[in-house]
């Protein structure tokens, strides 16, 4: 995690501790995501996140906040490529 600026980290913590999906900002995500792995927008309201060996395809939100169901996603996905004890 020492790579990752201090946005990063707190866009990482929010991601494996909080409970809900609000005030987890889409662009602050994707920033983070950017950071650890490799995203790609698809052009169709769809982006692929590859993070390590874990890869996922995400469809943007409407909103500018983060659901509950993606946090969920990026949760398992951030703890499997190793980044769940490092918050």
């Amino acid at each position: 995690m020492a790579h990752l600026d201090s946005h990063h980290r707190t866009t990482l913590r929010k991601i494996l501790q909080h409970t809900g999906g609000h005030n987890i900002e889409w662009h602050d995500a994707l920033s983070l995501l950017r950071a650890v792995g490799s995203v790609t927008d698809h052009g169709d309201g769809k982006v692929a996140v590859t993070v390590g060996t874990q890869s996922l395809v995400l469809e943007t939100p409407t909103h500018k906040d983060v659901d509950l169901p993606t946090v969920v996603e990026l949760r398992r996905m951030l703890t499997a490529a190793g980044y769940g004890t490092e918050a």
